[in-house]
This record gives structure tokens, C-alpha cells and sequence, in this order.
């Protein structure tokens, strides 16, 4: 079957030979017809299967009629991360290049005014983020009830980000008569619900089993034998010199890391760069770009970088980390291997990721993966003895001291409740008295305050009576002598 099959229009199909593509993929024959009929469609399939121009042909063929009026767009596509949207409008640039169609593209990181300039000319396609969507519609700079079609890219991404709250409430903006376009590539509960919700009698399209790996992927592990930082790193570049390694990314479970592993790869002549969340919109941009046109051979990323992003060429993917959830695995690897490319993922476990890995194992549906013989490796780079004996002294001189320290302790209680006073030599009375003959001095200073209140009251007591009242001072005239009448 040919896209000229699926009942396209000859603009596109012009389009999409310009592009370089001949054949549909299997999500593509399944979703382009029933999206071009105007009904809904629940699209399944994993990652790297096209399903972004399953959506954006059918799209751009029903918006070619019509014209869109200001801050009202006609079609939206919700998209998780920054860089899903923007790829997603590299696709409509792409397919719409024969049609006069305006689009706006609205994530973070971006000029608000700039955004709301083109949303004030009127667009036909609004490529977005939740939030700053939701952020614009609250500025009153938005209107969404002229929505015609609607697209949700990467569900169980939205699910994981936290994002279901936010796709509820822009369906509930949009009118009940648009069409709706969901695409995802697992479909947990909470999507499922979503989907029951919003969608009028969905043509489902199931092209692949819920999280599963696409077979063009070769898959492989590394048995780590002891968690150790340095020792991983080692393993990883020891991967990163094989032979057939073009190009590839690395996945590490946190931002921190990515950090760590990319500055170790540039220390060691690598040509890598990160890319993250915490990371300017710019700047991650622009890592891509360079990594699409091959300036950059290695990508270090979080998982931001593992859901939708569709550059073709990628030879391996390394994970670094063994992913937390058994779904993410799926989403990684299938950075490589697309559209019908051959491609290879491999992945560093040590003995504390078991759990996680037999996760992985349970959703591919796969009893063991491949292990890669690193015997030689492993006994040419033992894992570093002296500086874990350095590291466990250091605790138990650390919790030598605290012991020390609660024995103190717990002496000087025992000292301080004692009635048992320590033996103190005392001095000499008659010598006390002849150098100090004042009794009051010999205290001490932290009784001072004390002594001097004892001698005060003593004076008092050795003078005469006053006048009450008065003090020591009488007026002269109260002493005047009187004369009786």
C-alpha cells in the first residue's frame, strides 16, 4: 500500500515524496483513514513508528479549507516537552510546505510576546505544552472554542509529567463537536479513563501489544560487579569505542548525573553534550540540532529526551541507569531502530537495579536479555579496594568519635547527679584570712551581685534612722525653729 492509497490529497502526497517516503508504516494505514472521515481515533503503537504524521496528514488535509480568526486556532496539538513540539512543528512544516497554513508554537523558555503576536494574526495550527497553554488562555489572550481538531501526543508521557489535570481541563474549553486524535504508546488506567471520557466511539488502532520493543533493536546488558561510580564510567566509555557505535544516547535517571557522565566523557576526548530540564530552552535546542546534524556524536539525557524525539540515524542507545519504571525502557531504546533502521541498545546493571530489571523483563515480555562478556574488561579495571577501605575508615573513625563523645556524655551526668563531690584541696584558713582578711572577697565573682546586696543591707542597719519619706536629706525649712502663739 502506498500513501496515495490512503486517500490523501495531491498536495500532500507531493509532500511526502519530496520528503523521501514511499510506503506508509502500519500506524499510518490504520489512523489516516478514519481521521480523514472525521472520526475519532485511540492510536496504540510503540515509539518510532510515525505515529506524528499519523495525525499531522490527515490534519493539514481537512484544514486546507477555512481560515482562522484571531486568538482563535482551529486545530491544537498538545504535546508533553518542549522538544516533542517542536518537532511536531518541524512536521507540519514539513508536510504543509504546498499549503498556506499558519501555525504557532507554544512552549516555555519562549518570548510570551512574540507567541501572542502570531496568536493575534489568527493560526490554523497551535502546537503546544499544557502549560503554557493554560497560561495564555488565563491571560484572556486565548480562545479555544473554535477547536476542530484536537491531538494528544504521548499520553502515558502526560500521565508521568503530571499533566492529566491540565488535558482535562482544556478538553472540557474546546467544543464537544471537534474531532479527537490520541496517541500513545502504552495505556495505563488513568489514560483509559481519560479516553472513555472525552472520546465519541473511537476507531481504535492497536498496531503493536502495549510497551513492547520494536524487533530492528538489538538488545544487550553489562553485569556490573559491584556498584561503583568510577568502574561504570569506565564500563560506559569501554562501550561507547565499539566499532559499529556511529552516534548514540545515554539515559541516566537524574539530571545530576547527566552532568557528572557528559563532563567525564568531554574530560576523556568524547565528543558528548547534556541535555536536560534545569537546562536553558536555547541551549537544549541547540544540543539537538547540532546532535541531528551530527556535530555532536554523543547526547547525555534524562528521560526528556526519551518520549517523541524522532532522529532517524541514531545507531546505539546506552543506558547508563537502568530506568525506575519498566515503560521508560521501552520509550528509551526506541530512539534507535526507526523506521526500519537496524539499531542497538545496551544497558549497565548492577546488583541493586534487580528488581527494576526484572520489571523491564516482565513488560518486553522477554525472560533474559543478551549479556555481554566484559570478564576481561572487569579484571584489567577491578573495582577500586583502597579507596573503599579509605572510605569505610573514615566511617569508623567517625563513629568512634560519636561513641566517645555519648561516653562523655553520659559520665558527666553521672558526675553531676552524684551527691559525692570530687576532692578539692582546700587552703590554709589562718593563711586565708591574713592574706585576704575581708571574708566577703574571698567569694566568688559569679556571687558578687550577692555580697554586694548583703553589704548594703549591713550599713543600713549600723545608721541612723531617716526621716521617712524624705531619705537622709531634710529640707531646712522643716528644721526652722517655730514660735508658739
Amino acid at each position: 500500500m502506498s500513501f496515495a492509497d490512503l486517500g490523501l490529497s495531491p498536495k500532500l502526497l507531493e509532500a511526502i515524496s519530496k520528503a523521501g517516503y514511499e510506503n506508509p508504516t502500519p500506524i499510518q494505514k490504520e489512523a489516516i483513514p478514519p481521521a480523514l472521515e472525521g472520526r475519532d481515533v485511540l492510536g496504540i503503537a510503540q515509539t518510532g513508528t510515525g505515529k506524528t504524521a499519523g495525525f499531522t496528514l490527515p490534519m493539514i488535509d481537512r484544514l486546507a479549507k477555512g481560515r482562522a480568526k484571531a486568538r482563535m486556532p482551529r486545530s491544537l496539538v498538545l504535546a508533553p516537552t518542549r522538544e516533542l513540539a517542536a518537532q511536531v512543528s518541524e512536521n507540519f512544516e514539513k508536510y504543509g510546505i504546498n499549503h498556506k497554513l499558519s501555525m504557532a508554537l507554544l512552549i516555555g523558555g519562549v518570548s510570551f510576546g512574540d507567541q501572542d503576536a502570531k496568536l493575534t494574526r489568527g493560526v490554523d495550527v497551535l502546537i503546544a505544552t499544557p502549560g503554557r497553554l493554560l497560561d495564555h488562555f488565563e491571560r484572556g489572550r486565548l480562545l479555544l472554542n473554535g477547536i476542530e481538531v484536537m491531538v494528544v501526543d504521548e499520553a502515558d508521557r502526560m500521565l508521568d509529567m503530571g499533566f492529566i489535570p491540565d488535558i482535562e481541563k482544556i478538553f472540557k474549553l474546546t467544543p464537544i463537536t471537534r474531532q479527537t486524535l490520541f496517541f500513545s504508546a502504552t495505556m495505563p488506567a488513568e489514560i483509559q479513563r481519560i479516553t472513555d471520557q472525552f472520546l465519541h466511539n473511537p476507531v481504535r488502532v492497536e498496531v503493536a501489544k502495549p510497551a513492547t520493543t520494536a524487533d530492528t533493536i538489538t538488545q544487550r546488558i553489562v553485569k556490573m560487579p559491584a556498584k561503583d561510580d568510577k568502574l561504570k564510567r569506565n564500563a560506559l566509555r569501554e562501550l561507547l569505542r565499539g566499532e559499529d557505535v556511529k552516534n548514540g544516547i545515554i539515559f541516566c535517571n537524574r539530571k545530576s548525573t547527566v552532568d557528572i557522565v557528559a563532563k567525564s566523557l568531554q574530560k576523556h576526548g568524547f565528543n558528548a553534550r547534556p541535555i536536560h530540564g534545569d537546562l536553558a530552552q536555547a541551549f537544549r535546542m541547540e544540543t539537538l540540532d547540532k546532535f541531528r546534524n551530527d556535530e555532536i556524536q554523543f547526547l547525555v539525557a534524562s528521560d526528556v529526551a526519551a518520549r517523541g524525539l524522532d532522529i532517524p540515524a541514531v545507531s546505539h542507545v546506552f543506558n547508563y541507569d537502568v530506568p525506575i519504571h519498566a515503560d521508560d525502557y521501552v520509550h528509551r531504546i526506541g530512539r534507535t531502530g526507526r523506521a526500519g533502521r537496524k539499531g542497538a541498545a545496551m544497558m549497565l546493571v548492577t546488583g541493586a537495579d534487580g528488581k527494576y530489571y526484572d520489571a523491564i523483563l516482565k513488560t518486553i515480555g522477554a525472560s533474559e536479555i543478551e549479556t555481554l562478556d566484559f570478564t576481561e574488561f572487569f579484571d584489567a579495571n577491578p573495582v577500586n579496594d583502597t579507596r573503599r577501605r579509605k572510605g569505610d575508615e573514615r566511617k569508623d573513625n567517625k563513629g568512634a568519635r560519636r561513641k566517645k563523645k555519648r561516653d562523655d556524655d553520659k559520665t558527666a551526668k553521672r558526675v553531676g547527679s552524684s551527691d559525692e563531690q570530687p576532692d578539692v584541696a582546700q587552703p590554709d584558713v589562718a593563711q586565708a584570712r591574713d592574706k585576704q582578711p575581708d571574708a566577703d572577697n574571698a567569694q566568688p565573682a559569679r556571687r558578687k551581685r550577692s555580697d554586694g546586696k548583703k553589704k548594703a543591707s549591713r550599713r543600713r542597719e549600723s545608721a541612723p534612722d531617716p526621716v521617712v519619706g524624705l531619705g537622709d536629706h531634710v529640707p531646712a525649712f522643716i528644721t526652722r525653729a517655730v514660735e508658739r502663739c
